[in-house]
């Protein structure tokens, strides 16, 4: 029984999920996605909005009457003592002749406990109703930012993911090209042996290969740093294994045509949107400052016990009750309100120029990406044309090799020339893809 026992235990700790490591498949929209979940960015961009709903709540706070209770007790150890008036101890002589009057006298006891209730509200201020609409407005602020916060994380996405498929896909390329050669060194190297073939073209074959065995080596130390960049551009755990499902022809597709060639349409870009609604809280600072010359009106009402004693026999209770309204009307502040007021219009103008710009750098950019595009589908083009041509050569002096009729530096220079066209086949594929997502980044896609 008890080795049962330990056979279940020892079975439950293999199968235990934490000691396998988790494999996750990755396409671009699954890292996209991946991303907007767990980067700490878009976590505070969520923190903000939540701040934004509490900042409203905090807001309306203000203009709700507030009800507050108090308790008090005091006891004197040294009672306070007043002097009488000349008149009034002169009174008490005459109405008790004879007797020394003490001039002397407290109206306190020594015990003192008063428990009551205030209600404060706010019946107008031009402040309070500015501030109101302002948090409402910081609050879509708020929203905009996390529109671009959002585009941004996706951006760096994009920028993390496209590295990793194009080392991946030289590696790939590089394998294939391995075996091809390893096929042909092998071959060689039995000609060698028959007497056919000299010692010269089983070395150069040999040290292509070592040559090749070596480049592997540097792609796989990039491919390994390209993916670590990613999980943590992913703010994934760097244990985290990976299985990319993309491929770099899968993400060069063409764009639509009207990315092309339409006008551009500003308020796709949610940066615009977010700037806008810098320039509307920024009139609301205008507009709360102004209103600061208005008067502000105030309600109370408060009901007070109070409780007085030397000793319980002589104790008694005596109530307060009162309600009253204040008045607070501005006169003159030194022109602090001006001068803010000033400062507000001014901080309002940056925004204003600040938006110019931004149209104007979006003009840019669109207009660079779309030429950037339209170059790098005419450099695939040319490319893909360039590698056909370079395998059509690099076949045809294989063939002529083993038929006896080329030499091995013919296929030397032939499988150079095709690493060399398959090297910018795939660094043309990933342009295209880099420009394809920076054409709909700059249309607002």
């Amino acid at each position: 029984m008890r080795k049962s026992i330990l056979l279940l235990f020892l079975c439950s700790l293999a199968w235990w999920p934490g000691r396998a490591q988790e494999t996750v498949r990755l396409s671009l929209n699954d890292a996209v996605n991946y991303a907007w979940q767990n980067s700490n960015e878009m976590k505070n961009a969520q923190i903000n909005i939540i701040d934004a709903e509490e900042r409203i709540i905090e807001n309306r706070a203000i203009g709700i009457p507030k009800l507050n209770g108090t308790v008090d007790y005091q006891r004197y150890l040294q009672v306070p003592v007043q002097v009488l008036p000349e008149p009034f101890v002169d009174l008490i002589s005459a109405l008790n002749p004879g007797q020394e009057v003490n001039r002397e006298a407290s109206f306190f006891l020594k015990n003192n406990f008063s428990a009551g209730l205030n209600l404060d509200a706010l019946l107008f201020d031009g402040t309070y109703l500015t501030a109101l609409k302002a948090s409402k407005v910081y609050r879509d602020y708020t929203a905009r930012e996390y529109d671009v916060t959002k585009r941004e994380v996706r951006n760096q996405v994009i920028d993390a993911y496209l590295p990793v498929l194009l080392l991946e896909e030289n590696l790939e390329i590089l394998n294939k090209n391995r075996e091809n050669l390893s096929q042909l060194f092998r071959e060689t190297k039995a000609l060698y042996d028959e007497g056919f073939a000299e010692q010269l073209d089983v070395d150069r074959l040999e040290l292509s290969l070592a040559n090749l065995e070596v480049e592997k080596e540097n792609l796989e130390r990039q491919q390994e740093a390209a993916l670590n960049a990613l999980k943590f551009t992913l703010n994934a755990d760097q244990d985290l294994a990976f299985v990319i499902e993309e491929d770099l022809e899968g993400l060069a597709t063409e764009v639509p045509q009207e990315l092309l060639t339409s006008s551009i349409n500003y308020q796709a870009r949610p940066e615009v949107q977010y700037l806008e609604k810098g320039i509307d809280l920024a009139d609301l600072n205008i507009e709360q400052y102004k209103m600061g010359y208005y008067p502000t009106l105030r309600s109370f009402i408060s009901y007070t016990q109070t409780r007085q004693w030397n000793t319980q026999e002589d104790a008694f209770w005596a109530p307060t009750a009162l309600v009253g309204v204040t008045l607070n009307v501005p006169i003159f502040d030194g022109w602090d309100k001006k001068a803010k007021i000033e400062r507000a219009k001014l901080s309002r103008e940056i925004n204003l120029n600040q938006q110019n710009t931004l149209l104007q750098s979006i003009e840019l950019e669109v207009t660079n990406a779309r030429s950037a595009y339209t170059t790098a589908q005419k450099s695939l083009e040319a490319q893909e044309r360039n590698l056909k041509l370079a395998e059509r050569i690099y076949n045809t002096t294989q063939i002529k090799y083993r038929e006896g009729v080329g030499s091995s530096l013919e296929v030397n220079q032939a499988e150079q020339s095709l690493y060399t066209a398959q090297g910018n086949y795939i660094q043309a594929l990933y342009n295209l893809a880099v420009a394809k997502y920076d054409l709909l980044t700059a249309q607002g896609q």
